[in-house]
C-alpha cells in the first residue's frame, strides 16, 4: 500500500494556497456587499480542494501515460514516477475524488440556493460537471487539452471567472458584473502559477509531444507573457478598489504585490529552469495574501 507521505506528494499541497484564493475572493466580495454565509465559503472550500486535488492526481496519471514525468523532468519525482503508486491506485483515488467533488459540490449548491428558482440549481450543477471534466481532460485520455496550449485559458476561467463570480453569486443570489476585476486578478495570478510550471517544464514537455503555450510560442515570449499575465492582474485590483468607498485600508494588498512583482523580474531573469521550482509555491501564497489582504481592506 502507498504510504501517506506518497499520497501527499501526490496531492501537491503547495497547490491548495491557489485554489483557496478564488473562494476567499468571490467570499470577502459578497461580505463587502453584506451577504457573506459561513456554510457557503465552507462548502465552497471543501468543493474546490477537492477539484484542486482531483486536477492534480489526473494531471500525474495523464503525464505518466503520455510519457512526460520522465527521468529527464526537472523537478522533484511524482509518486507514480517512483513506482510508490500504482497506476490502478491513482486511478481508484481518482474517482474517489471525483465523487467527493461531485457529493460535495450539490451540497453546496443545496445549501446556498434553497430560495431559488431550479434553473439556478441546475446551471451551477453543469458548471460543477464542467469543473470535473476539466479538471480530469487536462492530461487525460486521447486528447488532453493540457497538451494542445488551453491549459491556460481553462485555468484563468475556472480558477478567475467562475470562481470568484460563482462563489459570489451562491452568496448573494445576484450577479455583480464590477466584480469582473478582481476576478480576472485571481485568474491572471493563477494562470501564471501555471505559466511557471510551464516554463520550468518547457525543454521536456517540447520533447515529449506536451505542446503547452509556453511551448508554441517559445522561451522568451512566455517570459513577457508572464509579465502581462501579472501585471493585468495587479492592474484590474487596483481599477476596482479606485470604484470602493472605503477607508485608506483598502490599499493594503498593495503589500502583496511585492511578491507578484518579485515573480515577473525572477522569470525575466531566469536561466536555469530548475531555479523556477520553488517559485510555484511563492506566487501562489503571493495570491492567497493578495486575496486576504483584499477582503480584508474592503471590509474593514
Amino acid at each position: 500500500m502507498p504510504s501517506i507521505r506518497a499520497w501527499l506528494v501526490a496531492f501537491r499541497l503547495h497547490t491548495l494556497p491557489l485554489a483557496l484564493s478564488t473562494i476567499l475572493m468571490g467570499s470577502l466580495l459578497a461580505a463587502y456587499h453584506h451577504d457573506f454565509h459561513p456554510a457557503v465559503l465552507v462548502w465552497a472550500m471543501l468543493t474546490t480542494l477537492f477539484l484542486q486535488i482531483l486536477s492534480n492526481l489526473a494531471n500525474d496519471y495523464g503525464d505518466t501515460v503520455h510519457g512526460v514525468d520522465n527521468n529527464e523532468r526537472i523537478g522533484p519525482k511524482r509518486s507514480l514516477q517512483k513506482g510508490e503508486i500504482s497506476l490502478r491506485q491513482m486511478g481508484i483515488a481518482i474517482i474517489i475524488f471525483i465523487a467527493l467533488a461531485l457529493v460535495s459540490g450539490i451540497y453546496l449548491i443545496i445549501e446556498s440556493m434553497r430560495e431559488l428558482q431550479f434553473t439556478y440549481s441546475a446551471l451551477y450543477f453543469i458548471l460543477g460537471i464542467g469543473a470535473i471534466i476539466a479538471a480530469v481532460k487536462y492530461t487525460i485520455g486521447s486528447n488532453p487539452y493540457g497538451y494542445s496550449g488551453l491549459g491556460d485559458l481553462f485555468v484563468f476561467i475556472f480558477f478567475g471567472l467562475v470562481g470568484v463570480m460563482g462563489t459570489y453569486f451562491l452568496h448573494t443570489h445576484y450577479h455583480n458584473w464590477s466584480i469582473i476585476l478582481p476576478a480576472i486578478s485571481i485568474g491572471c495570478f493563477s494562470t501564471g502559477v501555471l505559466n511557471l510550471n510551464n516554463l520550468r517544464d518547457r525543454i521536456n514537455d517540447e520533447k515529449s509531444g506536451k505542446s503547452t503555450l509556453v511551448v508554441k510560442i517559445g522561451l522568451k515570449n512566455a517570459k513577457i507573457y508572464h509579465a502581462i499575465l501579472l501585471s493585468t492582474g495587479m492592474l484590474t485590483a487596483i481599477l476596482f478598489t479606485l470604484q470602493c468607498d472605503t477607508t485608506f485600508l483598502k490599499w493594503i494588498y498593495l503589500i502583496s504585490f511585492a511578491g507578484i512583482i518579485r515573480s515577473i523580474v525572477v522569470v525575466l531573469k531566469n536561466t536555469k529552469p530548475e531555479q523556477l521550482y520553488p517559485e510555484l509555491k511563492y506566487l501562489s501564497l503571493s495570491t492567497l495574501l493578495f486575496s486576504i489582504l483584499y477582503g480584508m481592506g474592503l471590509n474593514f
